[in-house]
């Protein structure tokens, strides 16, 4: 593959993973910039990186962007993407802010890597939720396409960023460290009022609120879902439902994921096609299943606990699990990267 500059804008823990997954798939750059809001010496696995500014920086000769910068008005993307773009990159944005805007590729590879061109200088990375969940069911869409998808979704800490996981990590430790010698029924019971990061306690609790909650009273996490799904997958007449909860682990999602095909498929059709995707590692028997521990780490979406639904003709439930600040994020936009040069767009 053809060398290319690549430069990575933020340096929290997506970017940190962006840095990491550029080494580890031995992506072919020829020079790698990091930028942040400070200049400052970083060590990420050994290799040390010298951060620069963006106001002060000169951006030609860079060939691809990846931000991992905060969202909103506020954030990196908002305010550099189109510099980037002016002097000839392309960028792939991990944020919210460009997701659903017209003209704008939300790209999944193993779904959809065919929507970018030479013409798509601004790539969007979906949400970690939705791309683990479109991996899992991408080569069942094209093979038997989708009626109906239900998704619960069982989020890490990291999903909302350093601070969250520092929290859940911080209220552990209070938690245990005040009910020394009281009863399991009391242990879980936490002693402060206020929280940092999350609305309620999360260390030994779940929380089924990720985001604001919309007049319909579902959250933004859960309506991400729908409309990147129909985005992704360019089908609005899926009938897609979510409920996202946030639970006490560090690192890598899980997802419980029902759907309906339209065309008519046996249990054996759909254990075939998951056999059959690509970034998909299936596990076959019944006992065997991907837990977040052991995921943490890896590109791949893990799936198990494949079973028919014993009511509903052509309807099916799976588990699946993958790291969220890789395929959730950070290898996902390097792997959009990727799909730039093998079709030769750059």
């Amino acid at each position: 593959m053809k060398k290319v500059s690549v430069a990575v804008i933020g340096v929290g823990a997506v970017g940190i993973e962006m840095l990491r997954v550029i080494k580890q798939r031995n992506f072919p750059f020829s020079a790698l910039r990091v930028f942040a809001r400070s200049s400052r010496e970083i060590e990420v696995d050994g290799d040390t990186y010298q951060v620069e500014t963006l106001d002060e920086a000169d951006l030609t000769a860079i060939d691809i962007a990846l931000f991992a910068g905060t969202e909103g008005e506020k954030g990196a993307a908002v305010r550099y993407a189109e510099k980037f773009i002016d002097k000839g990159a392309f960028v792939i944005d991990n944020g919210a802010d460009f997701r659903l805007c017209d003209n704008v590729p939300l790209v999944v590879p193993e779904a959809n890597g065919e929507s970018i061109t030479k013409d798509t200088k601004l790539i969007a990375n979906p949400n970690c939720t939705t791309i683990q969940m479109i991996v899992a069911l991408a080569n069942i869409y094209k093979l038997f396409g989708l009626k109906q998808i239900i998704l619960t979704s069982f989020q890490a800490t990291s999903g909302g960023g350093k601070s969250a996981a520092e929290e859940l990590l911080t209220q552990t430790r209070e938690v245990l460290d005040n009910n020394q010698g009281k009863n399991l029924i009391e242990l879980d019971k936490f002693v402060k009022e206020k929280y940092e990061v999350f609305p309620d306690q999360i260390a030994f609790n779940v929380i089924p609120k990720i985001g604001g909650f919309s007049d319909d009273n579902y959250t933004s996490e859960e309506l991400k879902v729908v409309h990147e799904t129909h985005k992704i997958l360019s089908n609005k007449n899926i009938k897609v439902n979510s409920t996202c909860v946030r639970v006490p682990v560090f690192t890598s999602h899980s997802e419980s994921i029902y759907f309906t095909t339209e065309k008519d498929a046996s249990l054996n059709d759909i254990e075939k096609a998951l056999v059959n995707s690509l970034g998909v590692k299936f596990f076959a028997a019944a006992d065997k299943y991907p837990l977040p521990l052991n995921i943490e780490g890896k590109d791949e979406v893990f799936v198990g606990r494949l079973r028919r639904d014993s009511f509903n003709k052509n309807s099916f439930c799976l588990w699946a699990v993958a790291d969220n600040l890789r395929k959730g994020a950070a290898t996902n936009a390097v792997q959009i990267a990727e799909t730039l040069l093998k079709r030769k767009l750059i």
